[in-house]
């Protein structure tokens, strides 16, 4: 089994793998539209960058009951095609979580502005949404800096603009 994941999967991997591979699916694109603070993304777009890991066979099951419940609210799994870094297909689909449109966690399209202060001023059990955002800029820059996701860096300036206007000390992700 073949695991992509575009938000947090990307760096808080709390499970077992046998390789990680860095590429992209198509037809998607990562938004911050979801009530829950995991992962995200829009159909009918060009493409979202992530990582995918196998699961080697004989860890399925925990992994698997492992994902069940971190990605709960994001109950729609889809087997895609997912591209390396080279634009080479991989030779196996991935499971990808997609966010859902349930309405109670489907908050939708808002100005970059109505985002960014939602999401510096929220806080869960994880931890401040910025660290979440700002974890995967830093995996964007680092893994894939050729990769262009100005959705994700206009978001993440504009949230260090209000962090830094309300004196909120913060480690930045470049």
């Amino acid at each position: 089994m073949w695991l992509f994941g575009y938000g947090s999967l990307t760096w808080k991997v709390d499970f077992p793998y046998k390789q990680r591979v860095v590429g992209y699916i198509k037809g998607y694109s990562r938004r911050f539209w979801q009530a829950s603070v995991d992962h995200r993304g829009v159909p009918g777009r060009a493409q979202v960058w992530g990582a995918a890991y196998e699961i080697l066979p004989q860890q399925e099951a925990e992994v698997t009951k492992k994902l069940n419940i971190r990605e709960q609210r994001f109950d729609t799994r889809l087997e895609m095609t997912m591209y390396d870094a080279e634009d080479q297909k991989l030779p196996h689909p991935v499971m990808v979580f997609v966010g859902t449109s349930q309405k109670e966690l489907f908050l939708g399209d808002a100005p970059l502005e109505t985002l960014a202060k939602q999401i510096s001023e929220c806080h869960g059990p994880s931890g401040p949404n910025y660290e979440y955002l700002f974890q995967l800029a830093k995996f964007m820059r680092m893994e894939v800096p050729e990769a262009k996701d100005e959705h994700l860096f206009q978001l993440e300036k504009a949230v260090k603009n209000i962090l830094l206007n309300i004196n909120v000390k913060f480690v930045s992700s470049s």
